[in-house]
């Protein structure tokens, strides 16, 4: 691939480091050159991020860009192996930095402390050879793929949920599958948990963030077979691996200009749901009829029993979601709220309106709590 930089000779000193890559005829000397004249740029420093920026700065990646806006928390470091707990605090970007100069002072790291959007995804962008995709969320996963189609650079995209993870490298060449291939239309946003919801296991994007970093360093040495037209999945649970093709639509190439991402997954709604508005209420607003009437409130948590175990609001009631779903919970629910105002709540508010859009179909309205358990314990703080 054409490389951003004029290739330079390597120093002693460089030569004894990536000495086992000089031994590998695929790479050699003139491998390594392509490499410490190549820049990736890396959207999102937190599981998969992490793995693959250490392991891109250790092979001798020339230019390193980070894109986020996070700052590290202790949540983080149960897989986000490049920050430590001298990072919480932090800035994502500055404490990926501080552990990247540490295994390679040679390698230039460039930090974007910010989100990617449409305005500024372009400029970003532009100026790498490689982009990998580390994001958690549809939108963005919509954004770097139509930008690196617009730019012309390859998308290198990971994914995990809970115990499965998937890899693929997309816009490779001008016939590849891009993202759009894979996910036309965005899932409906209510039924997408996040990380704090689900959860993972720490080991899985370890595993799936190393692979991109395999992709990358073999699309920028021109060796092996990329991942192109193919998804990699992997199942930690059953430590198995499977591979599926991927066919590329001609019409999901037809990108000339960013969008608005988050209007763009968020208008998708659930086959066949019941066409209603649920109303909201803010933690400080629900603090205070809690503190006018709490008789007349009915606070139901519709997470599990674990996470209601961990930490609740005093005075709910766990009824999870499933059996509010499954119809177990309709008849109890109908009771409760018979002389109550029914507000729901769960972790970060999309369970809850999952559950009051389905009991609208009984005849059972509520009110759904902003931002749910994750807000309520920011408010105490």
């Amino acid at each position: 691939m054409e490389q951003s930089q004029n290739a330079g000779n390597l120093s002693s000193e460089e030569i004894a480091r990536y000495a086992r890559h000089l031994s590998l005829p695929e790479i050699g000397i003139k491998g390594q050159e392509k490499l410490k004249s190549s820049s990736v740029a890396c959207i999102g420093t937190g599981g998969l991020g992490s793995p693959l920026l250490i392991y891109l700065a250790a092979a001798g990646i020339g230019r390193i860009g980070i894109i986020d806006f996070d700052v590290v928390e202790y949540s983080n470091l149960q897989r986000q192996i490049i920050h430590n707990t001298n990072s919480i605090g932090l800035l994502k970007t500055e404490s990926a930095k501080q552990h990247l100069r540490k295994i390679n002072p040679s390698c230039r790291v460039d930090l974007f402390n910010q989100k990617l959007t449409s305005s500024n995804a372009l400029d970003i962008l532009r100026s790498y050879d490689v982009i990998c995709d580390c994001s958690d969320n549809f939108p963005t996963r919509y954004l770097i793929n139509d930008a690196c189609l617009i730019l012309n650079k390859p998308d290198i995209y990971g994914s995990i949920a809970r115990f499965e993870g998937q890899v693929s490298v997309f816009n490779w060449k001008e016939d590849s599958p891009n993202y759009r291939d894979l996910i036309p239309t965005p899932p409906p946003q209510e039924l997408i948990p996040s990380c704090s919801e689900a959860g993972v296991m720490g080991i899985l994007p370890g595993i799936m963030g190393t692979i991109q970093a395999a992709e990358a360093i073999k699309i920028i040495t021109n060796i092996g077979y990329p991942l192109n037209g193919r998804i990699l999945i992997f199942n930690a649970l059953k430590m198995q691996f499977k591979e599926l093709k991927l066919k590329s639509d001609p019409e999901n190439r037809n990108i000339h200009k960013l969008i608005d991402y988050k209007g763009f997954c968020s208008e998708v709604k659930v086959k066949n749901e019941v066409d209603c508005d649920i109303k909201s209420i803010s933690i400080k607003e629900l603090k205070k009829l809690l503190g006018q009437s709490s008789k007349e409130i009915l606070l139901i948590d519709v997470r599990d029993q674990n996470e209601y175990n961990q930490y609740s609001i005093q005075g709910s009631t766990l009824i999870p979601l499933s059996t509010i779903e499954s119809g177990k919970a309709i008849n109890e629910i109908k009771i409760l709220t018979a002389k109550k105002n029914l507000y729901v709540f769960c972790k970060s508010g999309k369970r809850s309106l999952r559950a009051l859009k389905h009991l609208h179909k009984f005849g059972i309205r509520g009110i759904s709590i902003q931002g749910g358990i994750e807000a309520w314990k920011k408010e105490e703080n």
